[in-house]
């Protein structure tokens, strides 16, 4: 057992004399090379003002030079951590510009009849606001009362009528579009009729949205100011109601203009004209680009399943979707996907519950990065300036009468005009930018480094090879004390 202790003691003694042996080799240089290589570094580097230093003789000189270059070195520390806590802020800049173009793209219009349902249906099924309500919750979150008359009929209807499809009554008993009711109709001084518009349903039931992204006029282009869609409805009030309650009382068109690749979303932003009123709505159009995260709030990565392009209230009705068919197993007719469709009874005791703990818990947000929705990247709106005169005149109004076979009466209190136009062929872009990139950061920085010290990277390069040359032969100074200490160390004597 000795012995073997020995042999290890020894056999360690022998390797590190072989590491001694090997670093003596390479002898450090003497206090007088060290010197010299301090005095050619000063001498020689790009640094300025350490020259000063160590050549100048005289001590005053020498103290003022040391506090000039001590002085500078803490200003462009300063300078270079503010810059850095600037750029870390993730500071923008916004830019508007107006793009003039020969043609622009036309959004695609989307116009409801506020009137929702038949007369005739919703006198024999006056149910049908209250189940409307519900269904339609999905898109318009609203209030609905848990313990009035309409409630509780609902819940003894959708329990007796569970092969009840609300979707194929709205679609038969609410506002249709036919030569009726759209009486006149030109896009850009070329007839249109019902054909070019598409069914969708929205919380006004059935809508008809025009130039929507299937259709080949969406790809059509207004090349002139001032001309673009006209259209000339009849409502006819004696054939459609709606619920007589504040919000459901007026008669006339609803409509939105939206980007022909987006959902129409009515919520807050839906433009109406009454009866008997020609409404020309001027508009134009505007792209606005945001950053990404940290800089701005959108973030470029998230797509959608069941549409081409990102936006918010597209992704909203996506996150509701997922949080209903997985808690309740079904789809609701109104949301995107592949699924089961809700019925009646699904919407009413699970749907609406849902929806409520959705809105409660705050699980689909949006606008931050790390909201479920967060801001789309790019966004084209279309602002509207909307003026109104009354419709017809005295003698517009006899010769309509004439040509629609109907009376002075029945025509103001059923006929709206609208009348959609460019004010002007441009466009504006608002930009959201980066105030400060890489390249602005590393060319701040070494304005800096050159303003206060005269130096650049190649002076960085001189620094570090200097610090670490010495830092090499300071460790193997000291790695050579250790090995000697440990040689000189006696061995343990046998007992």
């Amino acid at each position: 057992m000795e012995h073997t202790e020995k042999f290890k003691l020894h056999d360690e003694k022998g390797l590190l004399g072989k590491i001694k042996c090997y670093l003596s080799k390479r002898p450090l240089p003497s206090p007088t090379d060290r010197k010299k290589f301090d005095d050619e570094f000063a001498v020689s580097t790009s640094f300025h003002g350490i020259h000063n230093i160590a050549q100048n003789k005289s001590k005053v000189r020498k103290m003022i030079w040391l506090s000039v270059v001590l002085g500078s070195v803490s200003l462009l520390v300063w300078q270079i951590y503010s810059r850095l806590v600037n750029y870390f802020a993730w500071p923008t800049t916004t830019s508007i510009e107006v793009q003039y173009v020969e043609k622009i793209e036309f959004p695609a219009v989307t116009f409801c009849n506020l009137n929702r349902f038949k007369t005739e249906a919703a006198s024999k099924f006056s149910i049908i606001f209250f189940l409307w309500d519900v269904v339609s919750k999905v898109l318009h979150l609203q209030e609905i009362g848990a313990n009035n008359t309409d409630s509780l009929e609902t819940l003894d209807f959708v329990t007796s009528h569970q092969n009840f499809s609300i979707t194929e009554f709205v679609k038969k008993n609410g506002f249709y579009l036919n030569q009726d009711t759209l009486v006149h109709c030109k896009f850009f001084g070329k007839p249109c009729g019902p054909k070019d518009f598409r069914h969708v349903f929205t919380e006004y039931g059935n809508c008809f949205t025009f130039n929507h992204g299937e259709n080949i006029q969406s790809k059509n282009k207004v090349s002139l100011s001032g001309r673009g869609l006209k259209l000339l409805f009849n409502v006819h009030q004696e054939e459609f109601t709606d619920n007589p309650i504040p919000g459901y009382a007026d008669a006339g068109i609803i409509f939105v203009i939206h980007s022909p690749k987006k959902e129409p979303q009515f919520d807050g932003l839906g433009l109406s004209s009454p009866v008997g009123m020609h409404a020309r709505v001027t508009i134009r159009q505007l792209k606005t680009v945001h950053q990404e995260y940290p800089w701005g709030e959108c973030n470029p990565d998230i797509k959608l399943r069941s549409f081409t392009t990102y936006n918010t209230y597209s992704c909203l009705k996506e996150c509701k979707a997922q949080h209903i068919q997985r808690l309740c197993g079904c789809l609701p007719f109104l949301l995107p996907g592949n699924g089961v469709e809700c019925d009646l009874l699904k919407h009413y005791n699970c749907v609406s519950p849902i929806l409520d703990h959705i809105e409660i818990k705050g699980l689909c947000t949006m606008g931050t990065h790390n909201s479920s929705c967060p801001v789309s990247c790019e966004e084209t709106e279309y602002p509207a300036t909307v003026s109104y005169s009354t419709f017809p005149s005295q003698k517009a109004l006899k010769f309509l009468a004439k040509k629609l076979n109907q009376s002075q009466d029945y025509l103001r209190e059923n006929l709206v005009n609208i009348e959609i136009n460019y004010s002007d062929l441009n466009y504006k872009i608002t930009q959201q930018q980066k105030a400060v990139s890489v390249p602005e950061l590393l060319a701040d920085v070494g304005g800096q480094l050159g303003l206060f010290c005269g130096a650049s990277l190649i002076t960085i390069i001189e620094i570090i090879e200097y610090v670490l040359t010495n830092f090499y032969w300071i460790f193997i100074f000291f790695l050579l004390k250790i090995l000697e200490m440990v040689q000189r160390t006696p061995l343990p004597q046998a007992v």
